[in-house]
Parts: structure tokens; sequence; C-alpha cells
């Protein structure tokens, strides 16, 4: 499986270039993080203006990538963990393969993994809350 979090040839990388404003997808995702609420895929692609589609998601999950590398980069909390399936409230396989946490060894689904990314996620909140 390709790791969709993180940019593996130029052609993915134009692609959700061509898709999405960074900038724009940067600001949505802190607007969730002050809302203190995780949003689904489709509602993120939504806000975007475009219909659910695969091919969309994907490029979604690469641009996540770039907006928590750049997150890194200013020392804030990252913001992909907000992005979630509508039916579990988890996000999908492509915000986890590759991950290297050493705390967490655990399944990607069900309540052991939903515990996990609430904390995760909790950072966000607390963070953007405050700003």
């Amino acid at each position: 499986m390709k790791n969709q979090r993180y940019k593996e040839d130029d052609e993915s990388e134009a692609f959700w270039q061509k898709l999405y404003d960074i900038d724009e997808l940067e600001a949505l995702m802190q607007g969730a993080a002050r809302s203190g609420k995780p949003i689904s895929y489709s509602e993120t692609l939504d806000c975007l203006g475009y219909r659910f589609s695969r091919p969309k998601m994907r490029a979604l999950c690469i641009a996540l990538g770039e907006v928590d590398r750049r997150a890194a980069k200013k020392k804030q909390p990252e913001l992909a963990v907000l992005v979630v399936r509508a039916s579990d409230k988890i996000p999908g396989a492509g915000w986890w393969v590759g991950r290297n946490d050493p705390k967490y060894k655990g399944p990607w689904e069900g309540p052991k993994a939903a515990k996990y990314i609430k904390a995760i996620q909790e950072k966000a909140f607390e963070y953007w809350s405050k700003r």
C-alpha cells in the first residue's frame, strides 16, 4: 500500500497542488481544531468545493501531509488527524501508514485506536482554541 500522507512522485504532488490551495486547507484545519471537533473526509472536500471521490481523497491525504509538515516546522500540533471517517471518527489507513510513534503499536480501528486518536486531537484542539 502506498503511503498517502507523503508525496511520492511528481505526478501525485502536481495533482494535489492543482486541486488544493495549501494555505486554504491549513486554515480549514486550524478552524476545525478551534471548533474542537474532527471533520470527515467528505466534509473537508465539500468545504474545499469538491464532491467526494477516491482520487480527490487521496490527493487530500497528500496535501494534509504537507499541512502537518508545515505545522511541525512551526512546532504546532499535527492537524491531519482531525480528518476522519464519518463512520467511526478515526482517520483512514493513509494517516496510519508510515507513522512512527513508539508509544502506540496498536490497531488502526476500534476502541484503542479511538482513544489514541482522541489524545492527539485534543492537543490540536487545546492549542488552536487559544489562537
